[in-house]
């Protein structure tokens, strides 16, 4: 599992052009099963996206292509972790091991 932290590069102005394209891009990858959560941060610096893939290699291919990071208006540091306890709303994303 993968928690990726983007950060703004750019002032807010550009990433709200950016904002409905990057919804889609958004929306795409939960369709495929590989976003599982996401949003902004508070305050509005960046985001957080929760996923699951085969590998950081996949992922990062995929971040690629976020309009925010194509356009130079933001960056994706990647986080790989190993969830091993989760409350019942959550329990799901488990593979198994508690």
């Amino acid at each position: 599992m993968y928690l990726v932290l983007v950060n703004y590069l750019k002032p807010l102005s550009v990433i709200d052009a950016l904002l409905p394209a990057h919804r889609e891009f958004l929306e795409a990858n939960y369709r495929s099963g590989l976003f599982m959560v996401s949003g902004p941060r508070e305050p509005r610096t960046g985001g957080v996206i929760l996923a699951r893939a085969g590998s950081r290699e996949e992922l990062a291919k995929v971040l690629e292509q976020d309009p925010f990071v194509r356009e130079g208006a933001a960056s994706c540091e990647i986080i790989e972790f190993k969830a091993t306890r989760a409350g019942k709303a959550l329990a799901i994303l488990l593979d198994g091991e508690c």
